[in-house]
């Protein structure tokens, strides 16, 4: 078993690095999760994903 950590600022980015990563593996579980952070006047926000998979 095996695990891989995904982090974009966009959540169609984190989509398509998710579903190029799995293409060829054998899934046990996915966890999501979603940050926000303020700095100034800007919101900066983090999509992630644990990928816990096979080879």
């Amino acid at each position: 078993m095996k695990v891989k950590v995904i982090d974009e600022e966009h959540e169609k980015d984190l989509e398509d690095e998710i579903n190029e990563f799995i293409e060829d593996k054998e899934l046990y579980d996915i966890k999501y999760s979603t940050s926000v952070a303020i700095s100034g006047e800007d919101q900066i926000y983090c999509y992630s994903a644990l990928i816990v998979y096979k080879e």
